[in-house]
């Protein structure tokens, strides 16, 4: 009886840390979502037209389709967030208490806890990533003259399966998951490093400025780690592979090679500030706020 009381209670301690990573998740990506839409248009960016930056490419989305157009594939990216964000979360700290005593506070234990468990979450996600994805993209298109790919989220996964088939939805996948490794060794492992050197030199307490601290570095750590995979993904992502359609990337290292060969290496850091604005308010939007509805649901900290 004991021991099936304590599978019964970690199960709701799992699934309320599951409820807690999606509503902070929700919070955050709301709060950023205008910069990662300027990330993504930067990244889009062909260095044949005029050169744009983030504050440029947000003045533009303003004019021309008002406050709501910088919300524009916000839903997917919603979406996405209700099973990524959840899976990496929790699936870092259950991989993270399995790791050998000697390595549970090492950084390469972390390190290997935290991309683990960002390739599962993402490879789970990812139909909603690149969804939201395209859907950004076609503000772009609505610039340029032609009407938008999709209507929405259900219109968008119900074409896309009609023109690419069912691993359509999975587009991208391969520079999707080397990008989530990377990002999530980056942020989680930096972020639990961190927070805990931080409280153990006595910098401060765990409390939002140890959260807020650790919050800073683990974005800076990810953006750069991440940023070049980041810009693979979104161009592989956004090509249309449906009948007759012209596909400029036959895979991601194709897409490397093709980025470095015509834009330079620097192009591989498209992005890269937008990116880091993002990277960082979102991880101070969400780690302070998942941290705080843990300690009201009395859980431990993270």
């Amino acid at each position: 009886m004991k021991g099936s009381s304590s599978s019964k209670s970690e199960k709701t301690t799992t699934a309320t840390r599951v409820a807690l990573a999606s509503l902070s998740a929700i919070v955050a990506e709301t709060s950023t979502f205008p910069i990662d839409l300027a990330k993504t248009t930067l990244q889009l960016h062909h260095p044949s037209t005029l050169p744009i930056n983030a504050f440029r490419v947000a003045s533009d989305i303003l004019r021309r389709d008002g406050p709501l157009g910088l919300y524009r594939g916000l839903s997917p990216a919603i979406f996405r967030h209700l099973f990524y964000t959840p899976i990496r979360i929790v699936g870092y700290e259950h991989l993270r208490t399995a790791l050998p005593p000697d390595s549970t506070h090492s950084v390469p234990g972390k390190a290997l806890a935290g991309g683990a468990s960002g390739v599962i979450a993402q490879v789970v996600a990812s139909p909603a990533d690149l969804i939201k994805v395209r859907m950004q993209a076609d503000g772009r298109l609505v610039s340029q003259g032609p009407q938008p790919r999709y209507r929405g989220l259900y219109d968008a996964f119900k074409t896309i399966v009609k023109a690419e088939g069912l691993g359509g939805l999975w587009r991208g996948v391969i520079p999707n998951v080397q990008r989530a490794f990377l990002v999530n060794m980056g942020e989680l492992a930096c972020y639990d490093h961190a927070k805990h050197l931080i409280i153990q030199n006595q910098v401060c307490n765990d409390n939002i400025y140890a959260h807020t601290l650790a919050s800073i570095m683990s974005g800076l750590s990810a953006t750069t780690l991440s940023c070049p995979a980041d810009v693979v993904k979104t161009r592989m992502m956004n090509q249309n592979a449906g009948k007759g359609s012209e596909v400029m990337y036959r895979n991601s290292f194709d897409c490397l090679v093709k980025t470095v060969r015509f834009e330079g290496l620097k192009a591989l850091w498209k992005g890269f500030f937008p990116t880091w604005a993002r990277l960082g308010p979102w991880q101070f939007v969400f780690w302070v706020s998942y941290e705080k509805f843990r300690r009201i649901a009395r859980l431990s900290s993270f």
